[in-house]
């Protein structure tokens, strides 16, 4: 029996399945969108997976943007945006797809 946590994660194939219909897509944006479709989870379990999911080349970083703005922490953000990696193997969940075109419009 293998020591430690499992490779794989239904968190991380959530997600995944969300990068698939979005295409690409920054941590709280991918956060609001799991909680409103999936079971809550926390933002930090988000940004775990997706970490884990750049380790295991399911997930890329796909580009970092900085975006200028009046924040309460100061006046510029940056923001990573994630695209599905070669390892990904989405399942095409339909409630993800239904409500992604919901969110788009």
């Amino acid at each position: 029996m293998k020591r430690g946590r499992p490779t794989v994660s239904q968190i991380r194939q959530n997600i995944i399945e969300i990068l698939h219909f979005l295409g690409k897509g920054y941590g709280y944006q991918l956060s609001k969108i799991y909680n409103e479709v999936f079971p809550p989870v926390t933002q930090r379990s988000i940004y775990y997976h997706l970490r884990k999911g750049m380790i295991t080349q399911e997930i890329q970083m796909h580009k970092i943007e900085r975006e200028e703005g009046d924040f309460s922490w100061g006046s510029v953000v940056e923001k990573t945006y994630y695209a599905l990696g070669k390892e990904a193997e989405p399942k095409g969940i339909k409630r993800v797809g239904e409500f992604l075109s919901k969110f788009k419009k």
